[in-house]
């Protein structure tokens, strides 16, 4: 038998270059001892940054596993953040050591808003599925699932005191719940297009929202119910929906009756923004005292909520000026007049308070405001950019002053194309405005010079200088040492495609849309200014064709020259005549990329036409053509001394192949977007990629070998997976699908934990068989005989018994997959656990966890239960052990809050006496020296 062929895996190892992702927003956070304003959370790609805005530093990565961030929200407390994802599931992670011990599953894709109630204790969450879902942080479980709007909802928020939601989408709509009986009671229907954003002001009695117009809405919120209980009399409205500039009728299914009873809306007003376009984003502070929105532009807007007391004292000083002008008009008519009437309106109460300029378009931003009226804004640009400004609210015109500006670790755009040193220990990598170059083990840039747009690159042998091909066509040399620009070269007349270093580092060669291919040498010359010699090219031959170059490249052993061109050919020529040696043809569209072997015997090509071929160089055959990715190919390259090659495709992944058994080998999946260009180490241990999502993302070779048919299994795994998340949120029997839904979602880990359940169940029903067989053995033989061997599992878990490990199964599934694990149970093991939930709660064993499980059981099996005669004796007996139990536990819960309670006032009544004491130390003091001032002004009298 021969021996296989052995391949080792390529795993991800660092993600850098990326300062924050633009589909995720931008949060202020507190870090422990950290003052308020210093830090940002930002999304970055799957993971999420925590920047020091002051010293320009990353100071936590919280880490995310596959799936991009769409969503942060940081908790009312500073401690936790929740963080929502591409594939919809949420995280919550901590701040103080950056883990996560809660998630939850149960949208089917991206989350698209995340919010707190005041206490910290549940969450809402909006997607683009167009589902609400309502989680309980505390219990890790979901609430319910509440179906209405049918677009990405854009908003969500609690209502302080109330147990009431609000919602907004692309629907156009804005909707009201009572989350008591978990249905819509209201649908506001004054918006002519999508609702982007939404925030509550004034104390929650005043709602503003952000479309698609330049138009800021403001509604007013009564609560009827409160009014109704001091007694006020109830008006009926003439209008049920919002008054807009057209009359808009009800929508059709809304109880108005239902709606008059909890609370009443109706349009306040307008203000305009400057800009003309939609709402991007719209967000207040904590205190909703200052709102910011931004459109597709550069500039952020800033209004002002005056308080009550403010408007009040405005209001006066209008009144002053009418009773004046009124006065005087009275006068010069020489008659009596009517007492003038001054109406407040929405420009009385909220005020523009100054726009603010960022370097670049606006996509995100915060705002928090600080003590003595100071307001600091971060904002996450278009351009990989975070910038924060602050400003005086108290000021008569408040300037904004820029703070910091972090963009020091990426590009402004794209990098399009990166090089290796030979040392392995640089990454170079260029974009449309910058060069940079990274120390490959600290990920630090160590120099950043500003270029050309840079279309390829190389590090000069010896690794002091770069040469990066330009857009314009222009050959640009930087000094790395000193950080400068060398020279800059014309070299051609159009965008320089490709270079390549000839093998024997004498020179290079250049392949341009200007159809040709130049050869250059390397030269040292005195610079005029320094007197010091400086690196060079001169331009020694040139090789005209008839079509654009697209790629060039030279043969390990300088003999031939490759050039891929436009018209879908690749082109081989003898690199000392210049004279045609083969044409490859079979691609259908244009040969971006192409690679030779180190033994010169091969030559890859990967094209538009999403396909690789791999050729003979010695005939030109091609030997095979492979589909390689579901978009074009970007970029091609060998490993150093091997025939396996990588390719770089538009379909965000890159796959390693094997050139000789032409077989895929590894998918590294990681970049969310195009990717642009990869690089490989000399030594072949380590890859660079980078992406229109702006990351450039480290791959290491490890020691573990690779198992095709492993790899395949597990590909296969992956598409299962995500075929489960696209499926439908299971259905309550017996139940139609109405706006509240279960809040779960079937995912994997849900069947696992299912099949775990009944692997339990079995067990237990084994053993119990094999106790009664023992017991019936015993009593037939008339002597005790040797008890059965308990199951090897159990003997693993420290010699449990067998309904205690059914119980630990259960209770190690996590709580927010609970339910939904239960509802793929099928019901023949239902009985079972019945029997095994009485007597828990009679030994009084997690009696809390039992009473959800058996609830939710009966709840969805209610018929089949209850039509089983043999389990209403169960059911029966499980009524009264509940009962008793919860009350003995709602009593020890009982005297427990009462004795801290108790603990309270006393600590509370000690803390006021210990605060009157040394009041009255620091009067004695005062006293003291107001003498001591005293004596001494007397002694220099």
């Amino acid at each position: 038998m021969g021996l296989t062929k052995q391949y080792l895996r390529y795993v991800a190892s660092a993600v850098f270059g990326v300062i924050g992702s633009q589909k995720a927003n931008i949060a202020y956070v507190t870090l422990r001892g950290g003052e308020r304003g210093r830090y940002v959370a930002v999304a970055a790609c799957e993971h999420v940054f925590i920047w020091d805005v002051r010293k320009g530093e990353k100071v936590l990565i919280l880490q995310g596993q596959k799936h991009e961030v769409t969503f942060l929200c940081p908790s009312p407390d500073g401690i936790h953040i929740a963080v929502g994802y591409e594939d919809g599931a949420v995280r919550i992670f901590s701040l103080l050591n950056g883990e996560s011990n809660v998630s939850f599953n149960g949208h089917k894709s991206a989350v698209t808003v995340i919010h707190y109630d005041g206490l910290g204790a549940r969450l809402v969450t909006g997607s683009k599925d167009t589902d609400v879902i309502v989680w309980d942080i505390i219990n890790e479980c979901g609430l319910y699932r509440l179906r209405g709007h049918k677009d990405v909802i854009t908003q969500a928020l609690f209502l302080k005191d109330k147990n009431l939601l609000v919602t907004s989408s692309k629907d156009s709509f804005v909707k009201w719940w009572d989350l008591d009986t978990q249905h819509c009671f209201k649908t506001m229907v004054g918006h002519r297009s999508e609702v982007w954003g939404m925030v509550l002001l004034n104390q929650q009695n005043r709602l503003l929202t952000g479309s698609a117009d330049s138009e800021l809405r403001a509604w007013d919120i009564n609560y009827l119910q409160e009014e109704k209980a001091e007694g006020e009399p109830k008006v009926k409205k003439g209008k049920t929906l919002l008054d807009d500039d057209d009359d808009e009728d009800n929508e059709e299914g809304v109880d108005e009756s239902l709606e008059e009873r909890i609370l009443s809306c109706k349009k306040a007003g307008s203000i305009l923004r400057e800009a003309r376009d939609r709402v991007v984003s719209l967000t207040a502070d904590a205190k909703a005292r200052v709102i910011a929105c931004h459109g597709n532009d550069s500039v952020l807007e800033l209004f002002t909520v005056l308080s009550v007391e403010e408007v009040q004292k405005k209001m006066t000083k209008k009144l002053k000026k009418a009773k004046k002008k009124a006065a005087k008009a009275q006068e010069d008519a020489g008659e009596g007049a009517a007492e003038p009437v001054v109406e407040r309106t929405l420009k009385d109460e909220i005020i523009r308070l100054t726009n603010l300029k960022a370097s670049a378009k606006i996509r995100w931003v915060d705002c928090l405001s600080c003590a003595g009226g100071e307001l600091k804004v971060a904002l996450l640009l278009q351009n990989n950019t975070v910038e924060t400004y602050s400003l005086r609210t108290s000021d008569k015109t408040p300037t904004a002053n820029k703070t910091a500006r972090l963009t020091l670790g990426g590009h402004r755009t794209d990098v399009r194309t990166l090089a290796f040193s030979s040392d392995n220990l640089a990454i170079l990598s260029a974009s449309g405005d910058t060069v940079k170059v990274w120390n490959r083990s600290t990920l630090q840039v160590i120099r950043t010079m500003s270029c050309e747009y840079a279309l390829c690159s190389l590090f000069v042998p010896g690794d002091r200088q770069i040469i990066l091909g330009t857009k314009s066509g222009k050959l640009q040399i930087f000094e790395l040492a000193s950080g400068s620009l060398l020279e800059t070269v014309d070299a051609h007349d159009g965008a320089l495609w490709s270079l390549c270093l000839a093998p024997d580092q004498r020179g290079i060669v250049t392949g341009s849309a200007d159809k040709t291919v130049k050869f250059w040498e390397f030269e040292l010359i005195k610079d005029q200014g320094t007197g010091q010699k400086r690196l060079t090219v001169k331009h020694t031959r040139t090789l005209q064709l008839e079509e654009d170059v697209l790629c060039v490249k030279f043969s390990p052993d300088h003999r031939l020259l490759a050039v891929s061109l436009l018209d879908c050919t690749v082109k081989i020529f003898y690199t000392d005549t210049l004279k045609f040696f083969l044409s490859l043809y079979g691609h259908k569209l244009p040969v971006l990329c192409l690679d030779i072997s180190h033994d010169n015997t091969l030559i890859a090509t990967g094209s538009a036409d999403r396909n690789v071929k791999i050729w003979g160089l010695d005939f030109g055959d091609c030997h095979r053509s492979m589909f390689a990715h579901d978009d074009s190919v970007m970029f091609l390259q060998f490993v150093p001394k091997t025939h396996l090659f990588f390719t770089a495709g538009k379909d965000k992944k890159i796959k390693q192949w094997d050139a000789d058994k032409f077989e895929h080998i590894q998918t590294l999946e990681g970049h969310h977007r195009e990717v642009w260009c990869l690089t490989i180490s000399p030594s072949g241990d380590h890859i660079v990629s980078s992406s229109h999502d702006k990351s450039l993302r480290l791959w290491e070779r490890t020691r573990e070998p690779i198992i095709l048919e492993e790899e395949r299994e597990m590909e296969r795994e992956a598409e299962f997976e995500e075929s489960m998340a696209k499926g439908d949120v299971p259905v309550v029997p017996g139940e139609t699908q109405g706006e509240a839904a279960p809040a779960g979602k079937k995912t994997v880990e849900t069947v696992k934990a299912a099949e775990r359940i009944m692997e339990a169940l079995e067990l237990y029903k084994e053993e119990i068989r094999k106790m009664e067989e023992h017991k019936y053995a015993c009593e037939h033989a008339g002597k005790e005989l040797p008890p059965p061997k308990p199951n090897p599992i159990l003997v693993a878990f420290g010699n449990v018994s067998p309904s205690r490990y059914v119980l630990d199964v259960i209770r190690k599934v996590r709580s927010s997959e609970l339910e939904v694990s239960l509802l793929v149970l099928p019901f023949p093991y239902v009985p079972e656990l019945l029997k095994l939930f009485n007597s828990y709660i009679q030994q009084g064993r997690e009696v809390e966890l039992v009473c959800r499980c058996l609830f939710f059981l009966l709840k969805i099996h209610f018929g089949q239960i209850s039509s089983n005669q043999m389990l209403l004796s169960v059911i029966d007996e499980l009524r009264v052990n509940t009962l008793s139990k919860v009350r003995e536990i709602r009593d020890v819960m009982g005297f427990n809050s009462a004795a801290l309670q108790f603990l309270q006032r006393e600590i509370e009544s000690k803390e006021d006496v210990m605060f009157f004491a040394e009041a009255t130390g620091r009067l004695v003091e005062k006293k003291r020296k107001r003498r001591k001032r005293e004596r001494a002004i007397l002694t220099i009298a």
